[in-house]
This record gives structure tokens, sequence and C-alpha cells, in this order.
């Protein structure tokens, strides 16, 4: 197929379909999951707790309601209603404090966790679930690349993998890139000769990745100044950054856009593939549309030369969006 305006071939891989509505599915779930094989009494000592009003918050609930498993998770008072009642529809206690996540984390690793561990009876079990940063987590994510390179047409040893170009994806604190980037390094690795590059995307006002690159160490952001809220990691994990400038064979290269760019992305996407998606994946799909994919990916190939390359676009998903959210980001932004 043909990516909508790229005029190159490739793929969306829609982990906005994943059971929670993102790619985070993957890999909370996977910790998770993990968690709940390894408790020493069995899973009925597992309480998961999260302090993600998004994403992350809606793929723990998700799992542990699937694990069979009570969930807390603690939220920022600037939530949106819309996310505290999907929440809780899932079967999540959600405590509202503090004005942003890093309040909302520290009441619930400083106040919440130690509560249930001394009043707990029995071997104490209180799992902190992370955004992005751990291991369990990106093994988790990695998943999609095994999936990509057994489904893609090509002479690989599945079959497949060998005729991707490049994978686009989005960074926030760098869960779904470092997954992405291990499962790369995994499958294709040395020995396997060309392997695919990964295009990591931010939005301004939340590229701490990007600042990281520029500064060649670890940057945090003053302030987050995006709509992209999904994106708004003021400092990457130091695996992220790892990838990024301590690894320069590994094929990564970083790229911002606009809040506009991700505006006019997420409608063109709405048109096109029927399908509505928040901010922080309009960044993604922004490559797509503003002509970013080929400048970054295929600089000097002529059009029937990148109309050959095999692109896969990571459609990440997000549920903090409705249609009243995307009329005001038109309105806005005057898209």
């Amino acid at each position: 197929m043909y990516l909508f305006g790229a005029l190159v071939s490739g793929s969306w891989l829609l982990e906005n379909l994943q059971p929670s509505g993102s790619f985070k599915s993957r890999g909370i779930g996977n910790l998770m999951f993990r968690a709940v094989e390894s408790a020493p009494g069995g899973k009925d000592d597992v309480h998961f707790y999260s302090s993600s009003g998004g994403n992350a918050g809606l793929a723990c609930a998700t799992a542990a309601k699937t694990l069979g498993r009570p969930a807390t998770v603690v939220v920022p008072l600037t939530t949106p209603p819309h996310m505290v009642d999907k929440l809780r529809g899932l079967g999540a206690d959600v405590v509202q404090t503090g004005e942003n996540w890093a309040a909302a984390d520290a009441h619930l690793r400083g106040t919440v966790m130690p509560a249930f561990e001394t009043g707990h009876a029995g071997p104490a079990r209180a799992v902190y679930v992370p955004p992005f940063d751990h291991s369990d987590i990106w093994d988790g994510v990695e998943t999609l690349v095994g999936e990509l390179e057994a489904q893609v047409p090509g002479p690989g040893p599945s079959g497949g993998g060998d005729k991707i170009d490049a994978i686009v994806c989005n960074v926030g604190g760098g869960g779904l890139m470092c997954g992405i980037m291990q499962g790369v390094e995994r499958i294709w690795g040395p020995a396997r000769g060309r392997r695919p590059r990964v295009l990591a995307v931010e939005t301004e006002g939340a590229a701490s990745l990007h600042a990281s690159v520029e500064a060649g160490a670890l940057v945090t952001l003053p302030a987050i100044r995006t709509i992209a809220t999904s994106l708004g990691a003021t400092r990457v994990a130091e695996e992220a950054f790892a990838w990024a400038a301590r690894r320069p064979g590994a094929g990564l290269i970083s790229a911002v856009v606009s809040d506009r760019e991700a505006v006019v992305a997420m409608a063109r996407f709405l048109d096109d593939a029927r399908m509505l998606v928040e901010s922080a994946c309009g960044a993604t799909l922004a490559t797509v549309y503003n002509g970013d994919l080929r400048r970054h990916l295929g600089p000097g190939l002529t059009s029937a030369e990148w109309a050959e390359k095999n692109v896969v676009v990571v459609v990440c998903g997000g549920s903090n969006i409705n249609l009243d959210m995307l009329e005001n980001y038109r309105k806005e932004f005057g898209v």
C-alpha cells in the first residue's frame, strides 16, 4: 500500500486497536504479567499502582482487569474528566491529587503504596507500574518488531523483515522507541546487514530527546509546552538517550514537528483512515503528511527510488481525544 500523501510504500501498524487503545498495552501488560507470574504467594498478593492519568494508566487498568487483580491509579487534578471516567469504568480505584504528574507520582510512592505495604496482611506485593522506564516494558514493546519482521513480505529468515527500510514512532519518555530499537538490534544486528532506520518524532515544547541529542547529554526540560501531553516527559529515559547518542550505528534519527502539524495530521488521518487519534500520535503521522518522511529518510532519492522504500508508521493510538477536542484544536491552529 501507499502511505497517504507520502508517495512511498509502507504499512500502518495500528497500535490504536490494542486493548487499552494504545501501544502501552504491550509493554505495561508484559510488566504486569511478569509481576503476577513471579509473585511468591501467587497472583492474589499483587496490587498494581500507577500514577498516569493518560494512556499508561489506562493500560495498567486494562491489564489489571484482564489479570483479575486490583489497580490503584493516582492522577493529577488536571486529568480530563473523560480519562478519569475511563479508568473507573475499567474498575480501577482512582485518586486525584496534585497539580502535575510529579506530584501525583510522589503521593503514590510516598503515601499510597507505603500504606498498602504496612496494612496488608501477608506478603505485601504492591507493584509500581512506571509509564515507560523499565526493561519489562521495552521487552513487551519489542514484540511489535518481531511481528513486523515476520509479516512484512521480503526475503528475511522468517519470510519478511528485510524489506523494511524504516520504522516511524513518537517519543515521550522513550518506552516505545527503546522497545523498537531493542527489537531492531536483536533481529537484524551486525550479522544481518542492512537494518531498518528508526525515525523518532517529538513535538516542539516536549522535545526532550532532541534537546539531549543536541546537547550530547541528558537534558531536563523546564516545562512542557505542547498540546501533545502524552509526549510530556521533561526528561527521556537514560536508555532512550543511550540509543540516540551513544550508539551512532543504530540508525536512529530524531525529528521534531509543531503542534499545528500534529493537528493537521490528526484531521487528515481521520478523513483518510476513518480513525481518530490523539495529538501525540498526530506527531508521528505529521511526518507522513508534511514531507518530513522523505526529507529524513529519502534525501537524494528520485521519486521512483523513494516510491520503492517500505516504511512502517506506528499509529500508537491514545485515548485523550474526542471530536470536540479535535474541533477546538482545529480552531486554535486554524486548520
